[in-house]
């Protein structure tokens, strides 16, 4: 097997470890993950690309920030569905991650229904948490998110598993029709990490 996918196969338990260390041991993502508690937003956590672009970093030996454009916060707060009250969150964000060397990108998921259509062209379902929107990622892979606990424990959600994400193999999310987000991504990890398998939607 091809060192690189050393954990593929492997049980949920030792994936889980593996991805759990391989986060501790990266000073980004772990400095990001502090900054995120410091934030204190109800149900807030570090999704997508920065994750799953680190594993495969460190699996294949490349440099830690390799294809990693941005790094994206979810929270949920429905108290106030108002464009303002995002913005001053998004705010209070940028003071607190100011020195992080990657664009942060931070958005209230509870809001996430009344603008989804006119910029995707198709409805969105209102969401009732964070996790529920991971849920809804294009692809199973990218369906991961981390968030550090008071104790300093990182906490894992992962929906789909992390077997894809430790495969190299970007795999369809069927709960909502997401091919283009799928194929688009998808296309894009594969010219950064040629090991990547693409499953067509």
């Amino acid at each position: 097997m091809a060192h690189h996918l050393r954990f593929a196969g492997a049980s949920a338990a030792q994936q889980l470890a593996a991805l759990k260390g391989i986060i501790a041991d990266e000073p980004l993502l772990m400095d990001v993950l502090r900054r995120l508690r410091a934030l204190a937003q109800a149900d807030s956590w570090l999704v997508s690309g920065a994750i799953y672009n680190t594993v495969w970093n460190v699996l294949t030996a490349r440099p830690p920030q390799t294809g990693i454009r941005d790094i994206d916060i979810f929270y949920w707060d429905d108290s106030d569905l108002s464009y303002e009250a995002e913005d001053t969150v998004i705010k209070r964000g940028d003071a607190i991650f100011a020195s992080v060397p990657l664009p942060v990108q931070i958005r209230n998921q509870a809001r996430v229904h009344l603008w989804y259509e006119a910029h995707f062209g198709q409805p969105y379902p209102p969401l009732r948490s964070s996790r529920e929107a991971v849920d809804r990622f294009a692809s199973t892979t990218h369906a991961v998110a981390a968030r550090l606990e008071a104790d300093d424990r990182i906490d894992i959600y992962a929906p789909y598993g992390l077997d894809d994400l430790f495969s190299f193999r970007i795999a369809p999310n069927r709960s909502m029709d997401n091919s283009r987000t799928h194929m688009e991504k998808g296309a894009r990890a594969l010219s950064v990490w040629p090991e990547v398998t693409l499953i067509p939607w």
